[in-house]
């Protein structure tokens, strides 16, 4: 193994004695100790670069969910759940798994990678379990539109490496890409959405700016998003102000040079927090974003919980139950699994965007600027 990757590794295993939690156990979620949760991605990973689907707010635009209705009175009775919602045991306070992904290969050469056939096969798995994909920026802004019974999953790939996506001669996506194996699962299973969100380094994809800005219109138009995951991939946490901007803000100028559209969401270079979270937040004029992601080890809160930090969000790394980094319990297998043998922790659509409903007992994780679209059973 290269040595930046059991340099990551060992990272990742002091942040799990330190800080993490076992699966279930909410008190390790304190949002203060959030920015220390070491992550997954290998100094080693390719770069690659950032863009985004269409529909983005200009930057300085807030970074609030919108979403969310008026306030209400702490004291107001919420409103009782629907019959279907009830049926379904319908909790959207559970939690939501964001994937991370790196390589797609056919056969991996690092750690982080991931086979052609293990991403297909992990997709496949989610769409027979019932999960249901959205984008980051609909994570973000809680706007959660997923069918009534199913559980929303984000699926993030970072650094923008070839085997994520490209055009064949005929315009479609490349076989065995990320891309082409999200809608072949989509198209094998039907009401499994096919979107993703792709977080980019400079070299994007491997393509060259004409063919970069082509592939990011195709994403585009076909629903998945592209955020910003810096220009050179570096640890923000040991760069001053001014480094934190360029590194965001020139990427995120290439991204609406090709695009004309700004992204929404952010994805921490192996989970390193800067000094100050704000410089990675909003640039006047260059960017400013909804949420960012860190790189690991666990699934995110519910958007509407009263502790979701959307400067702080942990993702899951995909990979089996296997020794390294402890992924026995903290990789995407493992937690999939719990998730699926305790339901009562897992987020659980009603099927309407409008409301949020979740069992009684779960009111005091509501945060309050959602009490209005509240309904309880």
């Amino acid at each position: 193994m290269p040595l930046l990757h059991k340099i990551a590794g060992v990272v990742i295993v002091c942040a799990v004695v330190l800080g993490l939690t076992l699966p279930g156990d909410r008190k390790g979620r304190d949002r203060a100790d959030a920015a220390k949760r070491a992550g997954a991605e290998s100094a080693a990973a390719p770069t690659a670069q950032a863009a985004k689907a269409g529909g983005t707010p200009a930057p300085g635009a807030t970074g609030a969910s919108g979403s969310a209705a008026p306030s209400v009175s702490a004291s107001a009775p919420i409103p009782a759940a629907a019959p279907g919602a009830v049926a379904v045991k319908a909790d959207e306070l559970g939690q939501v798994p964001v994937l991370m992904y790196h390589r797609i290969m056919k056969k991996p050469e690092l750690s982080l990678d991931r086979s052609t056939k293990e991403l297909y096969d992990e997709l496949t798995g989610l769409a027979k379990d019932g999960y249901y994909p959205i984008t980051a920026a609909e994570f973000f802004g809680g706007r959660v539109g997923v069918p009534a019974g199913k559980h929303p999953v984000v699926l993030t790939f970072d650094d923008s490496t070839p085997g994520h996506f490209g055009l064949d001669a005929q315009g479609n996506p490349a076989p065995d890409t990320a891309v082409a194996i999200i809608e072949q699962v989509a198209r094998e299973n039907p009401g499994f959405r096919p979107v993703a969100t792709f977080y980019l380094n400079k070299e994007m994809f491997g393509m060259d700016d004409a063919q970069a800005a082509t592939g990011l219109r195709w994403l585009q138009q076909h629903g998945f998003e592209i955020g910003n995951h810096t220009v050179t991939h570096p640890s923000l946490s040991g760069l001053s102000e001014k480094g934190v901007h360029k590194e965001i803000g020139d990427m995120e100028d290439r991204i609406v040079r090709l695009t004309g559209a700004h992204t929404t969401t952010f994805a921490y270079p192996f989970g390193a927090v800067p000094k100050k979270k704000a410089w990675a937040e909003k640039e006047d004029g260059r960017y400013s974003f909804q949420g960012a992601f860190l790189a690991g080890w666990r699934p995110s809160l519910s958007p509407f919980d009263d502790d979701f930090d959307r400067w702080a969000v942990d993702r899951v790394r995909s990979e089996g139950k296997i020794k390294e980094n402890d992924c026995k319990k903290y990789c995407s297998t493992a937690w999939l699994e719990y998730l699926d043998k305790n339901p009562d922790e897992r987020y659980t659509s009603d099927g309407d965007p409008n409301t949020i409903t979740f069992p009684k007992a779960a009111e005091d994780r509501l945060a309050k600027e959602y009490r209005a679209r509240a309904r309880v059973y």
